[in-house]
């Protein structure tokens, strides 16, 4: 079964066009109109927006095409479905070819190489244009770079600079992740506290994000009444927000409340159909001897992460990679995924993929090398100190798979229970 882990990905989703709420107007968290939720009120709204847009576009009005560009990016983010982030990047291509490398078009383009891990295209393209070195926004996505390559005391370095000298909300959330997967989770849910300060009223669904960030890291630490305050609060921010949803079904599903973890992946699924999603309620039926049903899931979730690298995209490697070791338990397909994972983020979370993927092949010498490079990012996970853990005791080495056991019992004594894959 998949295990949490704090996702050092979450600065992706903190680019230019996130949109949050002051903790300072918690009071005043509102639903929309009877019947509708905000999450399905927002997409309407973009939705007429865009169209709006693409008529001004039209008129060869630049200024309209980033507009739309940028709603384009917004709908695609609130949604999360593979098909608006395609076409989306087939137009901001299509703009960079007409306009030139114009300041939000560049950092658009990075956003999008970063969110899909191209790091070296966006690493290309942010050094590429030098009237960007001092901009804050880029600095930000040079640092997510680094963070996604291992180079995590660099990233954690720039994230704390844009944060002393531009302290937006987006900069101490990536500070706020780092500083978690750092072993400190007081200081990241005071940096996300601090991150949620600085939104305004009309910043609804990033103050829900925030608040999900927070219950995450309470869960992480096994304080279950702390992670449903936060992803409750969330839920009244922002209501219909299937982000929310999915990290409830986690919730209720580590809860022994299957019932419930399944009704919310299942809300979750109906507005964002996304293999991840699949296999995490996959997991919740297997988990509750359902067998037959999580084979239709898992089926699914395994159909998306192929066709999602058909189409020539990595995101899914690692998901791909975990697949196979976790729910196949096919060794050899998941270390073929593994590496092609490891080579494009040379990483301790990817050494951790590759090494578990090595294992489950029997690999097992092999397996120890890998775990020990990325342990040697120290890095505080409990994914990673389970992989390590188990790989040891099967190793021999009991002595390292107690101290590794102890680590874990200390960070979070119900970490056997049901976590999502991420």
């Amino acid at each position: 079964m998949a295990k949490l882990r704090i996702s050092i990905y979450a600065a992706v989703a903190l680019t230019v066009l996130a949109v949050c709420v002051s903790a300072a107007v918690a009071p005043r968290l509102r639903h929309g109109p009877a019947g509708r939720s905000d999450f399905d009120a927002e997409v309407a709204a973009l939705d007429r927006e865009i169209g709006a847009l693409r008529a001004s576009a039209a008129t060869a009005d630049p200024g309209a095409s980033v507009r739309l560009a940028y709603r384009m990016y917004a709908h695609a983010a609130l949604t999360g479905r593979a098909d608006d982030f395609s076409t989306l990047e087939s137009f901001v291509d299509t703009l960079r070819q007409e306009i030139g490398p114009q300041r939000d078009i560049v950092l658009l383009r990075a956003t999008l190489f970063v969110r899909g891990h191209r790091l070296q295209a966006a690493r290309e393209l942010l050094e590429a244009s030098a009237a960007l070195a001092d901009d804050p926004e880029a600095q930000l996505l040079a640092a997510d770079i680094d963070q996604q390559e291992g180079r995590y005391d660099r990233a954690h370095g720039v994230y704390q600079q844009v944060v002393d000298r531009h302290p937006s909300w987006p900069a101490l959330a990536r500070l706020a992740s780092l500083t978690a997967l750092a072993g400190n989770p007081d200081l990241a849910d005071s940096l996300y506290a601090r991150a949620a300060d600085d939104l305004t009223a009309k910043e609804m669904r990033s103050y829900a994000w925030l608040a999900v960030q927070r219950g995450q890291l309470a869960f992480a630490r096994g304080r279950y009444d702390q992670a449903d305050a936060q992803y409750r609060l969330a839920d009244r921010a922002f209501s219909g927000y299937w982000l929310v949803d999915e990290y409830l079904g986690e919730l209720r599903a580590a809860e022994r409340r299957f019932d419930d973890a399944i009704a919310h992946y299942r809300r979750a699924i109906a507005a964002a159909p996304r293999p991840d999603l699949f296999q995490q309620l996959g997991d919740t039926l297997a988990v509750m001897g359902r067998p037959d049903e999580a084979r239709q899931w898992h089926q699914r979730a395994l159909d998306g992460y192929l066709a999602s690298a058909g189409r020539g995209e990595v995101q899914f490697f690692h998901h791909l990679a975990g697949y196979y070791a976790d729910v196949a338990r096919n060794g050899a397909e998941a270390v073929v995924w593994a590496r092609r994972d490891a080579q494009l983020r040379p990483a301790a979370i990817t050494e951790d993929a590759l090494a578990w993927a090595l294992y489950v092949d029997g690999k097992l010498d092999e397996a120890q090398r890998t775990m020990d490079r990325a342990l040697a990012a120290g890095l505080v996970d409990s994914h990673l100190y389970y992989h390590a853990m188990t790989i040891k005791a099967a190793a021999g080495d009991a002595l390292a798979a107690a101290r590794l056991d102890e680590r874990l019992q200390a960070m979070n004594p119900h970490y056997r229970e049901f976590h999502a894959h991420r």
